[in-house]
Protein backbone atom coordinates (compact mmCIF):
# COMPACT_ATOMS: atom_id res chain seq x y z
CA UNK A 1 0.00 0.00 0.00
CA UNK A 2 2.54 2.47 0.58
CA UNK A 3 4.31 1.63 -2.54
CA UNK A 4 1.54 2.32 -4.22
CA UNK A 5 0.80 5.41 -2.38
CA UNK A 6 4.57 6.50 -3.97
CA UNK A 7 3.61 5.92 -6.90
CA UNK A 8 0.30 8.30 -6.92
CA UNK A 9 2.40 11.24 -5.60
CA UNK A 10 4.66 10.89 -8.33
CA UNK A 11 2.06 10.36 -10.98
CA UNK A 12 3.45 7.62 -12.31
CA UNK A 13 1.82 4.31 -12.92
CA UNK A 14 3.05 0.99 -11.00
CA UNK A 15 4.03 -1.75 -13.28
CA UNK A 16 1.89 -4.56 -14.49
CA UNK A 17 3.88 -6.77 -17.20
CA UNK A 18 6.26 -5.16 -19.33
CA UNK A 19 6.43 -1.39 -18.88
CA UNK A 20 5.31 0.57 -21.52
CA UNK A 21 7.39 3.75 -23.68
CA UNK A 22 5.11 5.81 -21.57
CA UNK A 23 6.19 4.57 -18.37
CA UNK A 24 9.80 4.58 -19.34
CA UNK A 25 9.48 8.11 -20.53
CA UNK A 26 8.00 9.69 -17.24
CA UNK A 27 11.07 8.14 -15.08
CA UNK A 28 13.17 9.12 -17.39
CA UNK A 29 11.55 12.99 -16.54
CA UNK A 30 12.25 12.16 -13.33
CA UNK A 31 15.77 11.35 -13.86
CA UNK A 32 15.67 7.58 -14.14
CA UNK A 33 17.40 6.20 -17.60
CA UNK A 34 16.94 2.87 -18.31
CA UNK A 35 19.68 0.19 -17.83
CA UNK A 36 19.86 -0.73 -22.19
CA UNK A 37 20.96 -4.54 -20.24
CA UNK A 38 17.68 -4.84 -18.22
CA UNK A 39 13.76 -4.39 -19.10
CA UNK A 40 12.71 -2.93 -15.78
CA UNK A 41 16.39 -1.63 -13.92
CA UNK A 42 17.40 2.37 -13.71
CA UNK A 43 20.27 4.32 -13.08
CA UNK A 44 18.81 7.62 -10.84
CA UNK A 45 20.46 10.45 -11.19
CA UNK A 46 21.01 12.87 -7.62
CA UNK A 47 21.77 16.36 -8.21
CA UNK A 48 24.18 18.21 -6.56
CA UNK A 49 25.03 21.72 -6.50
CA UNK A 50 27.52 21.56 -9.14
CA UNK A 51 29.24 19.08 -8.16
CA UNK A 52 29.36 19.90 -4.31
CA UNK A 53 27.74 17.54 -1.67
CA UNK A 54 27.90 17.43 1.64
CA UNK A 55 29.14 14.60 4.05
CA UNK A 56 25.41 13.78 5.36
CA UNK A 57 24.60 13.85 1.85
CA UNK A 58 26.73 11.69 0.72
CA UNK A 59 25.99 9.20 3.49
CA UNK A 60 22.12 9.51 2.74
CA UNK A 61 23.05 8.16 -0.80
CA UNK A 62 25.08 5.78 0.00
CA UNK A 63 22.19 4.48 2.11
CA UNK A 64 19.74 4.78 -1.36
CA UNK A 65 22.29 2.67 -3.35
CA UNK A 66 22.02 0.20 -0.08
CA UNK A 67 18.20 -0.02 0.03
CA UNK A 68 16.90 0.49 -3.30
CA UNK A 69 19.70 -0.11 -5.59
CA UNK A 70 22.74 -2.27 -6.38
CA UNK A 71 24.96 -1.05 -3.78
CA UNK A 72 26.93 0.92 -6.73
CA UNK A 73 27.07 4.81 -7.62
CA UNK A 74 28.86 6.58 -10.21
CA UNK A 75 29.80 9.74 -11.20
CA UNK A 76 28.18 11.51 -14.26
CA UNK A 77 30.34 13.96 -16.15
CA UNK A 78 27.80 16.69 -15.39
CA UNK A 79 29.05 16.16 -12.24
CA UNK A 80 25.81 14.33 -10.87
CA UNK A 81 25.47 11.18 -8.87
CA UNK A 82 23.86 8.06 -10.59
CA UNK A 83 22.28 5.41 -8.17
CA UNK A 84 22.74 2.28 -10.02
CA UNK A 85 20.50 -0.88 -10.54
CA UNK A 86 17.35 0.37 -9.16
CA UNK A 87 14.15 -1.61 -10.09
CA UNK A 88 11.25 0.32 -11.81
CA UNK A 89 8.97 -0.56 -8.67
CA UNK A 90 11.62 0.57 -6.04
CA UNK A 91 11.72 4.30 -7.57
CA UNK A 92 9.12 6.44 -6.26
CA UNK A 93 10.01 5.15 -2.99
CA UNK A 94 13.94 6.13 -3.30
CA UNK A 95 13.07 9.54 -4.96
CA UNK A 96 10.82 10.35 -2.04
CA UNK A 97 13.37 8.94 0.30
CA UNK A 98 15.95 11.42 -1.24
CA UNK A 99 13.80 13.83 -1.02
CA UNK A 100 12.77 13.67 2.53
CA UNK A 101 16.44 14.26 3.10
CA UNK A 102 17.02 17.99 0.99
CA UNK A 103 18.09 15.84 -2.45
CA UNK A 104 16.41 15.70 -5.75
CA UNK A 105 16.50 13.74 -8.69
CA UNK A 106 16.44 14.49 -12.63
CA UNK A 107 19.09 16.13 -14.68
CA UNK A 108 16.62 15.24 -18.11
CA UNK A 109 14.86 16.68 -20.74
CA UNK A 110 14.98 19.51 -23.22
CA UNK A 111 15.99 21.94 -20.49
CA UNK A 112 18.08 23.87 -18.60
CA UNK A 113 20.69 21.14 -16.88
CA UNK A 114 22.29 20.98 -13.94
CA UNK A 115 25.45 23.72 -13.45
CA UNK A 116 28.96 22.36 -13.76
CA UNK A 117 31.55 24.47 -12.38
CA UNK A 118 35.40 23.75 -11.52
CA UNK A 119 36.85 24.24 -8.20
CA UNK A 120 38.09 27.93 -9.37
CA UNK A 121 37.17 29.23 -6.08
CA UNK A 122 39.97 27.13 -4.04
CA UNK A 123 42.01 26.21 -6.84
CA UNK A 124 45.47 28.79 -6.75
CA UNK A 125 44.80 29.54 -10.70
CA UNK A 126 41.34 30.53 -10.13
CA UNK A 127 40.38 34.18 -11.04
CA UNK A 128 36.66 34.70 -10.02
CA UNK A 129 34.56 32.66 -7.09
CA UNK A 130 32.88 29.66 -9.30
CA UNK A 131 31.55 27.72 -6.59
CA UNK A 132 29.64 31.06 -5.59
CA UNK A 133 28.94 31.89 -8.82
CA UNK A 134 27.30 28.60 -10.09
CA UNK A 135 25.59 27.88 -7.24
CA UNK A 136 23.49 31.26 -8.29
CA UNK A 137 23.01 30.08 -11.66
CA UNK A 138 21.78 26.63 -9.95
CA UNK A 139 19.16 28.53 -8.39
CA UNK A 140 17.92 30.78 -10.91
CA UNK A 141 17.85 28.92 -13.90
CA UNK A 142 18.15 25.12 -13.13
CA UNK A 143 15.68 24.89 -10.73
CA UNK A 144 13.93 28.55 -11.68
CA UNK A 145 13.49 27.43 -15.22
CA UNK A 146 12.91 23.39 -14.27
CA UNK A 147 9.14 23.66 -15.99
CA UNK A 148 10.94 26.21 -18.63
CA UNK A 149 10.18 23.78 -21.72
CA UNK A 150 13.10 24.76 -24.72
CA UNK A 151 14.03 22.82 -27.98
CA UNK A 152 16.51 21.32 -26.24
CA UNK A 153 18.97 20.55 -23.99
CA UNK A 154 21.05 23.68 -22.62
CA UNK A 155 24.31 23.28 -20.97
CA UNK A 156 25.94 26.32 -18.87
CA UNK A 157 29.54 25.30 -17.03
CA UNK A 158 31.55 27.88 -15.17
CA UNK A 159 35.29 28.20 -15.23
CA UNK A 160 38.00 29.58 -12.78
CA UNK A 161 40.25 30.86 -15.73
CA UNK A 162 41.23 30.34 -19.06
CA UNK A 163 42.78 27.01 -18.40
CA UNK A 164 39.27 25.44 -19.33
CA UNK A 165 39.06 22.72 -16.89
CA UNK A 166 34.73 21.79 -17.11
CA UNK A 167 35.62 23.43 -21.54
CA UNK A 168 33.20 26.44 -20.92
CA UNK A 169 33.54 27.15 -24.29
CA UNK A 170 32.27 23.27 -24.88
CA UNK A 171 28.71 24.13 -23.27
CA UNK A 172 25.83 25.97 -24.89
CA UNK A 173 26.74 28.62 -22.47
CA UNK A 174 30.15 28.97 -20.30
CA UNK A 175 31.91 31.48 -18.18
CA UNK A 176 35.26 31.58 -17.98
CA UNK A 177 36.99 33.92 -15.25
CA UNK A 178 39.61 37.07 -16.48
CA UNK A 179 42.05 39.08 -14.73
CA UNK A 180 42.48 42.35 -16.25
CA UNK A 181 45.62 44.23 -15.64
CA UNK A 182 45.97 47.99 -16.53
CA UNK A 183 50.21 48.50 -16.50
CA UNK A 184 51.28 51.23 -14.70
CA UNK A 185 54.19 52.40 -17.16
CA UNK A 186 55.44 54.51 -14.62
CA UNK A 187 56.98 51.76 -12.17
CA UNK A 188 57.90 49.87 -15.09
CA UNK A 189 62.16 49.49 -15.00
CA UNK A 190 62.62 47.96 -18.23
CA UNK A 191 64.42 45.06 -16.65
CA UNK A 192 66.59 43.32 -19.14
CA UNK A 193 65.23 40.12 -17.24
CA UNK A 194 61.24 41.17 -17.12
CA UNK A 195 59.25 39.04 -14.48
CA UNK A 196 56.67 39.70 -15.99
CA UNK A 197 57.62 38.34 -19.51
CA UNK A 198 58.94 35.43 -18.01
CA UNK A 199 56.03 34.90 -16.23
CA UNK A 200 53.87 34.75 -19.01
CA UNK A 201 52.49 31.19 -20.48
CA UNK A 202 50.89 33.02 -24.07
CA UNK A 203 54.14 34.99 -24.72
CA UNK A 204 52.27 38.31 -24.58
CA UNK A 205 54.32 40.39 -22.68
CA UNK A 206 57.53 41.43 -24.04
CA UNK A 207 59.55 45.17 -23.90
CA UNK A 208 59.03 47.58 -26.18
CA UNK A 209 60.94 50.92 -26.04
CA UNK A 210 61.93 49.78 -23.07
CA UNK A 211 58.50 49.22 -21.48
CA UNK A 212 56.40 45.98 -21.09
CA UNK A 213 53.91 45.84 -23.49
CA UNK A 214 50.81 43.31 -23.92
CA UNK A 215 49.57 42.16 -26.86
CA UNK A 216 45.90 42.12 -26.70
CA UNK A 217 45.90 40.03 -29.65
CA UNK A 218 48.08 37.24 -27.50
CA UNK A 219 46.68 37.85 -23.30
CA UNK A 220 44.03 35.81 -22.41
CA UNK A 221 43.74 37.39 -19.42
CA UNK A 222 44.84 34.60 -17.38
CA UNK A 223 46.55 36.39 -14.67
CA UNK A 224 49.35 34.93 -13.88
CA UNK A 225 51.72 38.38 -14.33
CA UNK A 226 49.83 38.62 -10.29
CA UNK A 227 52.63 39.99 -8.24
CA UNK A 228 55.42 39.27 -10.59
CA UNK A 229 56.70 42.51 -11.03
CA UNK A 230 59.17 43.25 -8.06
CA UNK A 231 58.08 47.49 -9.02
CA UNK A 232 54.64 46.61 -8.45
CA UNK A 233 53.65 47.38 -12.33
CA UNK A 234 51.09 44.80 -12.04
CA UNK A 235 49.15 45.44 -9.53
CA UNK A 236 45.89 47.31 -11.01
CA UNK A 237 43.72 44.52 -12.08
CA UNK A 238 40.15 43.58 -12.23
CA UNK A 239 37.93 41.14 -12.13
CA UNK A 240 35.91 39.54 -15.19
CA UNK A 241 33.83 37.39 -17.12
CA UNK A 242 34.22 35.82 -20.65
CA UNK A 243 30.92 34.56 -21.91
CA UNK A 244 30.88 32.19 -24.73
CA UNK A 245 27.74 30.80 -26.26
CA UNK A 246 27.07 28.07 -29.17
CA UNK A 247 29.25 25.37 -27.61
CA UNK A 248 28.65 21.76 -27.79
CA UNK A 249 30.40 18.07 -27.70
CA UNK A 250 29.04 14.69 -28.47
CA UNK A 251 28.04 13.80 -32.02
CA UNK A 252 28.55 17.00 -33.28
CA UNK A 253 31.01 19.44 -31.50
CA UNK A 254 31.11 23.46 -32.14
CA UNK A 255 33.52 25.51 -30.41
CA UNK A 256 31.44 28.37 -28.27
CA UNK A 257 32.74 31.83 -29.44
CA UNK A 258 33.11 34.27 -27.01
CA UNK A 259 30.99 37.82 -26.82
CA UNK A 260 32.96 40.91 -27.85
CA UNK A 261 32.00 42.48 -24.43
CA UNK A 262 33.96 41.51 -20.84
CA UNK A 263 31.72 41.29 -18.16
CA UNK A 264 32.51 43.17 -14.78
CA UNK A 265 29.88 42.23 -12.61
CA UNK A 266 28.16 38.94 -11.83
CA UNK A 267 24.44 40.28 -12.13
CA UNK A 268 25.50 41.05 -15.78
CA UNK A 269 26.22 37.27 -16.15
CA UNK A 270 23.07 36.47 -14.82
CA UNK A 271 21.39 38.73 -17.08
CA UNK A 272 23.04 37.61 -20.57
CA UNK A 273 22.14 34.00 -19.19
CA UNK A 274 18.76 34.84 -18.77
CA UNK A 275 18.28 36.65 -21.91
CA UNK A 276 20.24 33.67 -24.17
CA UNK A 277 17.73 30.83 -22.43
CA UNK A 278 14.80 33.15 -23.38
CA UNK A 279 16.38 33.94 -27.13
CA UNK A 280 16.50 29.64 -27.13
CA UNK A 281 13.23 29.04 -25.64
CA UNK A 282 11.60 32.06 -27.84
CA UNK A 283 13.52 31.54 -31.41
CA UNK A 284 14.88 27.44 -31.64
CA UNK A 285 13.52 25.31 -33.33
CA UNK A 286 12.53 21.62 -31.47
CA UNK A 287 15.05 19.17 -31.63
CA UNK A 288 18.04 21.64 -32.53
CA UNK A 289 20.82 22.72 -29.89
CA UNK A 290 21.74 26.96 -29.03
CA UNK A 291 24.39 26.42 -31.24
CA UNK A 292 22.56 25.13 -34.31
CA UNK A 293 20.34 28.56 -33.00
CA UNK A 294 23.33 30.85 -32.75
CA UNK A 295 24.38 29.45 -36.46
CA UNK A 296 20.97 30.02 -38.02
CA UNK A 297 20.18 33.04 -36.88
CA UNK A 298 23.67 34.39 -36.71
CA UNK A 299 26.09 35.19 -34.16
CA UNK A 300 26.64 38.88 -34.63
CA UNK A 301 22.60 38.67 -34.24
CA UNK A 302 22.47 36.91 -31.33
CA UNK A 303 25.38 38.69 -29.71
CA UNK A 304 23.16 42.08 -30.35
CA UNK A 305 20.07 40.63 -28.93
CA UNK A 306 22.71 39.16 -25.71
CA UNK A 307 24.11 42.64 -25.60
CA UNK A 308 20.90 44.81 -26.02
CA UNK A 309 18.48 46.57 -23.61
Amino acid sequence: MENQNAFERLGIEPKSGKLTPDQIAKVKGLGCLRDKRYADIFNVRVITRNGKITSDEQRTVAEAADRFGSHEVTLTTRLTLEIQGVPYDKIPELILFLKERGLETGGTGAKVRPIVSCKGTTCQFGLIDTFALSEKIHERFYVGCHDVALPHKFKIAVGGCPNNCVKPDLNDLGIIGQRVFTPDLDKCRGCKKCAVEAACPMKAASLVDGKIHIDPSKCNNCGRCTGKCPFGAFERASEGYKVCIGGRWGKKTAMGRPLSKLFTAEDEVLAVIDKAIALFRDEGVKGERFADTVARLGFENVEKKLLGE
